[in-house]
């Protein structure tokens, strides 16, 4: 195991996220930020403070559980996806914290679009590892990192800090 970002450098990525986001999106009161369950969730509250933070606006943050949605074995029948915010016509800012085939995102993308339709996705990960499966990319990336396919990459948002192993 090797650790690759350590907290200091944790909460530089979040807030230089954060700040790309305010930067690409007028507008922030049509932006719903939402959380792939579970390693996505903790990132997007962290964006939402930051936001509320830096421009004194708190956007929603949203939980998407993608159990229903995914095409492998982690397959989950009748998921149920409520959001208490109204997502028409909003931009929604996905979260993650590692993008690696695309699949996930995917689902995600899919789950979303049964709950309402939004007049834009963006997407945004805390880790690039590279090796999609899919034609999809992330539109905030905290870092990109080269890793090989057996090798794997964990985002620890409590010890904020992110391993190699």
């Amino acid at each position: 195991m090797k650790v690759i970002i350590e907290e200091e450098q944790f909460n530089r990525t979040l807030k230089r996220m954060t700040h790309e986001i305010i930067e690409r999106n007028n507008d922030l009161s049509q932006i719903v930020l939402v959380g792939i369950e579970k390693k996505g969730t903790p990132i997007a509250l962290e964006i939402q403070k930051l936001i509320a933070m830096f421009e004194n606006i708190i956007v929603p943050v949203e939980v998407i559980n993608i159990g229903s949605h995914r095409d492998d074995h982690k397959k989950i029948d009748n998921v149920e996806i409520r959001f208490e915010t109204d997502i028409q016509n909003k931009i929604i800012v996905l979260v993650d914290d590692v993008l690696y085939t695309g699949r996930s995102v995917r689902a995600a993308m899919d789950a979303i679009m049964d709950v309402g339709r939004p007049s834009k996705i963006e997407l945004a990960v805390f880790v690039d590892r590279g090796h999609r499966e899919l034609p999809i990319r992330a539109d905030f990336i905290g870092k990109n990192i080269p890793t090989g396919r057996e090798e794997k990459v964990i985002c620890d948002f409590e010890k904020r800090e992110v391993i190699l192993k």
